[in-house]
């Protein structure tokens, strides 16, 4: 089992940037995949981006890549987010995953989920 407890959220204005942590722990947790996943107001959890512990390989959903990087931190045990040129359509509870396949895009690739950060962007 692996925990996860993200933070950082807050709120911003747009074209502003927001650095987002996701503390790590448990078992042979650096064997995993990690992912970060929002969920906007009415809407459905949506991938965001994810990156392998083991070798560093990440991957984005188009509507963040550019603007936010994913990367981990092997002394700190933490995942971040950086996320650059945010937009109002940003706004949503983060979340932070781990699952055994990397980059995957659907929910069901994880099985261990954080409690979720919010963030808010002001146009």
């Amino acid at each position: 089992q692996v925990q996860l407890v993200e933070s950082g959220g807050g709120l911003v204005q747009a074209g502003a940037s927001l650095r987002l942590s996701c503390a790590v722990s448990g078992r042979s947790f650096r064997s995993y995949a990690m992912g970060w996943f929002r969920q906007a107001p009415g809407k459905d959890r949506e991938f965001v981006a994810a990156v392998k512990w083991s070798v560093g390989n990440t991957c984005y959903d188009d509507s963040v890549k550019g603007r936010f990087t994913i990367s981990r931190d092997n002394a700190k045990n933490t995942v971040s987010l950086q996320m650059n040129s945010l937009k109002a359509e940003d706004t949503a509870v983060y979340y932070c995953a781990a699952g055994l396949t990397y980059c995957s895009r659907s929910q069901t690739g994880y099985n261990n989920w954080g409690q979720g950060t919010q963030v808010t962007v002001s146009s």
